[in-house]
């Protein structure tokens, strides 16, 4: 029989759907499935969840009203709620919460699925749709933004001086209520509320995991791949909302090809109004045509000073030292689960669907070809690529090209792009400056992987 719960402030009492497990690495996710409707939704709520208790929380209307119109997933992120724990400098990976989306969407056994991205689940939205739009038939997008600190080209959000005061703040305050009432826009809220609502935070996770999360939403920018996002895409603004102000959706849907913009009222206060918005879309939103045009990270590397070396070594003898680069190299790539495009003579041309992976691979790339004694530069880019029978073209394949040539021996440069998708990854940058690449538009920003 179905577990039932009730929320002290509503009195509403609700069937919880069963909860299931799937791994995940070296953990299990938990997830739930709900409703028998025409389409899959998935809900990705804002940076964490309690699934059992997610239905007790004021925004269970909204999760009811979805699952009465679609087949509804969902699932607690690693590190929150039910799923496994995981350090907390593993947590904070938008690539990894985007390879646990599609786990569970294998795992429920949905080919395709409408994705709801709220909070800090819209970044993580945008880049599965982005990656994987044969398996995305619908974006939803619901106060959330491509970034949510301001920079001098995007005046919104929260000032950079003020991120570290407010981390500090949500590790002090959590489990008191205050910050969900912050960022659900309940200001004012009733003891009796606050109290519910820290009971929330606590079930969530520990204040260092939520603050973990947080910072590395902070740091995340998904702005450079927008373009990149090719299916129906309907944001949602909410009327008189503060916490996440309306520049941030307006930049959405401008940026993002076709999107549709609409202003709805708190999706707690009225869940009814906010979910028929969302069925009405996907009722009539027009399938994506196919297309062979994917995000993806594009690795590039070449030897350095291959003429010399091959001239100083022999033909046999340089040609047995690229048979053995070419063996580690590929090791790397599997390792890494990338695939291999092409090889370059002195070098090769791979992809991953996640940047974080393409840049651990080309460090362990460097590392392999230093102990057979040679030095190669290497040089990636995230950008949409269209696939022609084996091969890969566009205009990211010949940005990361460009990147690559401008690393040095035994470096690995990386786009503004790529760095502002590995956020909270651990990974170290050293700016490098602002290039004109040859045969690209616009000026680029590059950074060095620090070793």
């Amino acid at each position: 029989m179905a577990a039932r719960s009730q929320f002290p402030t509503l009195g509403a009492r609700v069937d919880i759907p069963k909860t299931r497990y799937i791994k995940s690495g070296d953990g299990y996710l938990a997830y739930q499935v709900c409703g028998d409707g025409p389409d899959d939704i998935v809900y990705l709520p804002a940076w964490g969840s309690h699934l059992e208790e997610n239905w007790n929380f004021p925004a269970a209307g909204l999760i009811r009203r979805l699952a009465s119109v679609s087949r509804l997933i969902t699932f607690d992120l690693r590190g929150t709620g039910l799923s496994d724990p995981v350090a907390i400098s593993d947590m904070t990976s938008l690539e990894r919460w985007k390879d646990e989306t599609r786990v569970v969407l294998d795992a429920a056994g949905s080919r395709r699925a409408a994705l709801v991205g709220s909070g800090g689940g819209g970044p993580l939205a945008i880049l599965f749709a982005a990656t994987h739009p044969d398996r995305t038939k619908a974006l939803v997008l619901m106060r959330t933004a491509a970034r949510f600190t301001r920079t001098p080209d995007y005046p919104w959000g929260l000032a950079p001086e003020r991120v570290a005061g407010y981390l500090e703040e949500i590790e002090r305050s959590w489990g008191t209520g205050a910050q969900l009432a912050r960022t659900l826009d309940m200001r004012g809220a009733s003891p009796e509320l606050l109290n519910s609502l820290g009971r929330f935070e606590r079930y969530l996770a520990g204040p260092a995991a939520y603050a973990a999360a947080m910072r590395m939403a902070l740091a995340s920018d998904v702005r450079g791949i927008l373009s990149s996002v090719k299916v129906p895409t309907l944001v949602l603004h909410r009327v008189g909302g503060r916490f996440v102000p309306v520049e941030h959706s307006r930049y959405l849907a401008e940026h993002i090809h076709g999107a549709r913009y609409a202003q709805v009222p708190s999706h707690i206060e009225e869940p009814e109004t906010v979910a028929a918005a969302i069925a009405e879309f996907l009722t009539g939103a027009r399938p994506a045509p196919p297309s062979d045009r994917v995000l993806a990270t594009l690795l590039f590397t070449d030897i350095v000073d291959s003429t010399r070396r091959a001239a100083a070594l022999g033909d046999r003898h340089w040609h047995q030292l690229l048979d053995d680069y070419e063996r580690v190299s590929a090791r790397q790539i599997t390792t890494f689960k990338g695939r291999h495009v092409k090889s370059t003579g002195d070098g090769f041309l791979a992809t991953f669907d996640g940047p974080a992976r393409a840049i651990h691979c080309a460090l362990a790339v460097s590392n392999a070809a230093s102990d057979l004694g040679i030095e190669v530069r290497a040089g990636l880019h995230t950008g949409e690529i269209e696939t022609q029978g084996d091969d890969v073209v566009g205009i990211a394949v010949h940005l990361a090209a460009r990147v690559a040539a401008l690393s040095g021996p035994c470096e690995v440069v990386v786009s503004r792009t790529v760095k502002d998708l590995v956020a909270g990854s651990g990974l170290v940058f050293e700016d490098r400056g602002t290039h004109a690449l040859k045969g690209v538009p616009d000026d680029w920003q590059l950074f060095a992987v620090m070793p």
